[in-house]
């Protein structure tokens, strides 16, 4: 009966979101009929008697506040001050700075698609400081797309390699990977280090190979003449302000150092290199986000705009309270909700009687994730809302909570770039005038590349 009943309410929340319902409402929703279901028809309780408020209608929305609590003060804190340093080394010019200097060797080459492979991979490695997908592809629109399309590759290609240069969301200060290594307790730079950093070893080199092949047999199909162009005459559209201020921006490439200071703080000041001194995501953020007004101010010799500037700082907090961070609390009240059923308890026997256990959960949960991310075109919203089952799963499989996880996110993040509603594909398919169904068509081979060596890979190193 609990598991019917647990059944129905997660297909009516699929069903929900499949219809373009916000996804934090519909979770929020589903959580309390879960909750409010387990305590009338007696499958378990709500809270333990000792958090209880005596009344299950209270305990209900008691469960919010208690989430919103923990959530906002830990991990809530570190995701909004990664938002925040990212909105603001945006506004300063600091990360197309980065993704200026980063380009100019390979403007030497003439190989078009071995640079065009070269170039995914060189986004891969700037997405370790430039976590939003969108504003990367955004960026490398700007700065990579005409040297690709004047080297003879076409528009089409050149942007699958650009959509996807984060299909690995794997940075250590990656809203995803702080989640994710709080859910597997563990340090985010040890996460990153012994986890997911293998993995990218595995599906970098295969991705590369993939567009390299893929796109310039699809360019051949398609009739297109490999032939150099005038970068002058590369145009590019700018939909929103972002995008035109990303076209005329030329910002000093000392810059460029700024993005980086952070990352290099986090990942030295760590178990791995220095661990007497520590450093947290926050503070680095923080400490980056000073430096950029002091070389702001020695740029401007404006004190006024730089005060001023600094806003956009606290607008990227809350636009990640807003966006990301209600998300996790909405999935972990859901998961709470499951869990109070009964039904992942009984998944959990009927996995094991059947002889699938961990690994057999692990591929459903990745399959499930791969197809939310396709239909609602986002990586963040299915894969914090099913993260949150993980650690009582891989307790009671007797496996490592970070074995679970770790295929969840990165095919997450991987399948958001096969979905022409996502926003990274929005964005690089109006940049550069093409459908983004036609698009799709390109970075679909890729992309399932990525989401099979990575699964492989996870079973091959870590099981």
């Amino acid at each position: 009966m609990n598991l019917l009943f647990a059944a129905l309410v997660t297909l009516w929340t699929a069903w929900l979101i499949f219809k373009k319902f916000k996804p934090q409402t519909v979770l929020f929703i589903s959580g309390m009929l879960l909750l409010a279901g387990s305590a009338l028809l007696g499958f378990g309780q709500i809270l333990p008697e000792s958090k209880s408020t005596g009344l299950w209608f209270f305990d209900v929305f008691d469960t919010i506040r208690q989430i919103f609590s923990n959530r906002i003060a830990g991990l809530g804190m570190n995701i909004m001050a990664v938002g925040g340093f990212a909105r603001y080394m945006d506004k300063i010019g600091a990360s197309h700075a980065l993704v200026q200097i980063a380009i100019q060797p390979l403007k030497k080459l003439k190989s078009p698609y071995l640079v065009m492979s070269i170039c995914w991979i060189l986004g891969m490695i700037l997405g370790l400081a430039i976590n939003s997908a969108s504003g990367l592809a955004m960026l490398l629109m700007v700065t990579m797309f005409p040297i690709l399309v004047g080297l003879g590759v076409s528009r089409i290609s050149a942007t699958a390699a650009i959509a996807t240069t984060l299909c690995l969301d794997w940075s250590p200060s990656d809203a995803g990977t702080i989640f994710a290594a709080e859910l597997s307790g563990l340090n985010p730079v040890v996460y990153w280090h012994d986890y997911q950093l293998p993995i990218a070893a595995f599906v970098i080199p295969v991705v590369a190979v993939l567009h390299y092949f893929t796109q310039k047999i699809m360019d051949r199909r398609a009739g297109h003449v490999v032939e150099v162009q005038k970068i002058d005459t590369i145009g590019l559209h700018a939909a929103t302000e972002e995008e035109k201020m990303a076209l005329r921006e030329k910002p000093p490439l000392i810059f460029a150092v700024l993005p980086i200071i952070p990352l290099l703080m986090i990942l030295v000041f760590s178990p791995l290199c220095i661990p007497s001194i520590k450093m947290n995501i926050i503070t680095a953020m923080f400490i980056g986000t000073a430096l950029g007004m002091i070389f702001q101010w020695i740029r401007t010799k404006d004190a006024r705009r730089v005060c001023s500037e600094l806003q956009i700082f606290f607008d990227g907090m809350g636009r990640q309270l807003a966006n990301v961070l209600t998300i996790v609390i909405a999935g972990e009240f859901f998961a709470r909700g499951l869990t109070s059923t009964g039904a992942i308890d009984a998944l959990i026997s009927s996995a094991g009687a059947t002889g699938f256990g961990a690994a057999g959960l692990t591929l459903a949960m990745v399959l499930i994730i791969a197809v939310c991310c396709v239909i609602m075109g986002s990586g963040n919203a299915p894969f914090f809302a099913f993260a949150n089952l993980v650690p009582d799963i891989a307790a009671k499989t007797g496996v490592a909570a970070a074995f679970m996880i770790l295929p969840m996110h990165f095919v997450a993040s991987s399948a958001r770039a096969i979905s022409p509603i996502t926003g990274v594909i929005v964005v690089a398919s109006g940049m550069a005038d093409i459908s983004p169904f036609d698009l799709v068509k390109r970075t679909f081979i890729p992309m399932m590349g990525s989401c099979i060596t990575i699964v492989a890979a996870n079973f091959i190193l870590f099981l």
